[in-house]
């Protein structure tokens, strides 16, 4: 998709850039909305032209957005959701030509081949991702500090992690990044979120690409289908930074 998109450039302004906010009825439970938000205000002020695109439970899943994010949510959110992308396979489809999907918490169990809840019911996941998630004895939650693993990525990436699921990597997936505080993935091999394919998976709120615009920037640039792209100067996102990662 992002080549494509890179292909139908020309000399004025290219066609909109559409955000997929996924399931914010049913996976917005800690603001992770606020992803979606920052993606297109970075396009924006860009010179962009970019839209958010929500579907919810009313909605078929389409597989013609430019980017997909996907938040938190509790257990039993977490099967309606589960159950709808089950039915409308758009963003697999979608993540399968390449279009940047965006997991965060939940998603990434919502994603996988299966979930624990936390009484024990296995329930089977979307398969978009080689993970798997059982409940862990002590809940995750504060602080968070990771190396990033992840090509294109040198700025620690910093978030708020509040969950009890461990979340095994399998062989096809790879660690977003490597924990220096909190937990992560929680199953004690310092890794922190999932990277596979076109999919990038965290545990991190805050939200996110708030506090992290090098993440926002590398997604975006895969949308756009650009190497990299301009530097934007933002003393309050620095700010930001600098008061999580002292926190």
């Amino acid at each position: 998709m992002a080549a494509s998109r890179s292909d139908s450039m020309s000399g004025g302004r290219e066609s909109t850039v559409r955000i997929g906010l996924v399931l914010p009825d049913v996976m917005g439970t800690y603001g992770d909305g606020g992803n979606a938000l920052v993606l297109r205000q970075r396009l924006r002020m860009r010179g962009h032209d970019a839209e958010i695109v929500e579907i919810t439970l009313s909605d078929p899943v389409p597989e013609s957005l430019d980017i997909y994010t996907l938040g938190g949510a509790e257990d039993s959110a977490q099967r309606l959701a589960t159950r709808h992308l089950q039915r409308y396979p758009g963003l697999q489809r979608a993540a399968a030509k390449g279009a940047p999907v965006l997991a965060i918490c939940a998603a990434i169990q919502v994603l996988g081949h299966w979930y624990e809840t936390s009484t024990g019911e296995r329930v089977d996941g979307v398969g978009l991702i080689d993970v798997t998630t059982s409940p862990q004895a002590k809940r995750a939650i504060g602080e968070v500090t990771t190396t990033p693993l992840l090509p294109g990525l040198t700025a620690a990436l910093t978030g708020f992690e509040n969950h009890r699921g461990g979340t095994k990597l399998g062989g096809d997936a790879t660690g977003l990044a490597h924990v220096t505080r909190g937990v992560g993935n929680g199953v004690g091999d310092g890794l922190e979120g999932v990277v596979q394919g076109s999919t990038i998976g965290t545990y991190m709120h805050g939200p996110a690409l708030a506090r992290n615009p090098e993440l926002a920037d590398l997604l975006l640039a895969r949308v756009l289908g650009v190497d990299e792209l301009p530097p934007l100067h933002l003393p309050e996102v620095d700010q930001l930074r600098r008061e999580r990662l002292r926190a």
